[in-house]
């Protein structure tokens, strides 16, 4: 079975780009200037940044159903990413070094299942997962933080 991975819509954060550092804090919003590598996930192309670039570190709902698994947390977002991560049966490097929090939800987005696995060997948990016919996607959290990372459909 054929999967995959997908960064968020970069038109979400057009707005913030750019933004005075004063602006940004009125919307609860912080810049940092990428200082190590690895270390700031961007969740747009689902990459580590590099040292030099500037991120946004912002709260997202990453999980907008109506149900009690609705979720936002903090991201980061590159200021100049714009492509939007759209990759097909492998992960990213910023997934498979992480451990991560893989939770799968059904259509109603009530989440019917979750578990940890290590990065490099997630792909086991992703097609067993998606081999259910109650799951509709599955999100990827990074473990450590919990911070949203990427979502995982049936391709």
């Amino acid at each position: 079975m054929a999967f995959r991975v997908l960064g968020i819509d970069p038109a979400s954060f057009e707005h913030l780009v750019g933004l005075s550092e004063e602006a940004l804090a009125a919307l609860g919003i912080r810049r940092y200037t990428v200082d190590a590598k690895p270390g700031f996930p961007d969740r747009i192309e689902v990459r580590d940044l590099e040292p030099g670039e500037t991120v946004l570190l912002l709260n997202y709902e990453h999980q907008p159903a109506d149900t009690p698994y609705r979720a936002t947390h903090a991201i980061f977002i590159g200021e100049e990413s714009r492509t939007r991560l759209d990759m097909i049966d492998s992960l990213p490097e910023a997934i498979r070094i992480r451990p991560i929090s893989l939770r799968a939800f059904d259509a109603a987005g009530e989440m019917v299942d979750a578990d940890l696995a290590d990065g490099a060997a997630l792909e086991p948990l992703i097609l067993r997962f998606l081999a259910r016919a109650d799951v509709s996607y599955l999100h990827a959290h990074y473990a450590k933080r919990g911070c949203y990372a990427a979502r995982i459909e049936r391709v």
